[in-house]
């Protein structure tokens, strides 16, 4: 396969072709922020947190979704993209009803850790309340669409790792919801596995395992590793 050179932040970086801005960079050691990049699963870009400066071009492009390309010289971290990041992030804690004292997931969040590391201190937008719902139906699991930032991190690993393709999202715009099956509760599904890797691959307290109290939910992403690299590996038979 064809290898590509590009720079990212004045480092020449060699990578081979198909490769991800954001793999290039990880490979080199440059460190790109993301919330709905998952390792094993594909990339839709939704987040908008690893979005980049390319010499040459006026729009700020997502590093999990552009490819590598000759000649390409990519900025990962100025000041516009630090002020771009901040935006998204208390967009995304206005939104929704990220109240951290209470969720399950505080001091375990990613959306939390991403706000500090990225000098988020204060959120400048209003917070829109909406009025929504924690479905307690499934006998393992619960989801509190207060706490939910439409990464479709469950989603994916529901169609592509788990293969049941229980979760899916469902409206538009701020009317974006996760659901399950056709919009029935979580509990009455005919499809779900009960596997628990939406769980596992949920950054926030959305996707939580039932009795888990405030700042207990911890995730272990190893579960998901080692089904997506036996797989690849063909470690058992299909």
């Amino acid at each position: 396969m064809a290898v590509r050179t590009l720079t990212i932040d004045n480092k020449q970086v060699s990578a081979e072709e198909g490769t991800t801005l954001l793999s290039a960079a990880r490979d080199a050691g440059i460190t790109i922020p993301t919330l709905c990049h998952l390792e094993g699963i594909y990339d839709v870009g939704a987040c908008r947190m690893c979005l980049v400066e390319l010499a040459g071009s006026p729009k700020l492009l997502p590093a999990c979704t552009t490819l590598v390309a000759e000649g390409m010289d990519v900025r990962t971290d100025s000041e516009r993209l630090r002020k771009y990041r901040r935006i998204i992030l208390e967009l995304l804690f206005a939104e929704r009803n990220h109240v951290c004292a209470a969720c399950v997931s505080n001091g375990h969040c990613e959306l939390q850790t991403m706000a500090y590391t990225q000098g988020m201190d204060h959120v400048r937008f209003e917070y829109q309340w909406p009025a929504l719902h924690v479905d307690l139906t499934h006998a393992r699991f619960g989801m509190d669409h207060n706490r939910c930032i439409l990464c479709t991190r469950c989603v994916r690993v529901c169609w592509h790792i788990e293969g049941a393709g229980t979760k899916n999202v469902s409206g538009r715009g701020t009317h974006s919801r996760i659901i399950s099956d056709l919009n029935q509760p979580w509990g009455g599904s005919e499809t779900c596995t009960a596997c628990g890797k939406c769980v596992e691959a949920c950054p926030t307290g959305a996707l939580f395992r039932r009795g888990a109290t405030a700042g207990e939910m911890e995730r272990d992403r190893t579960r998901l590793e080692f089904l997506v690299n036996a797989r690849e590996k063909k470690q058992w038979n299909v």
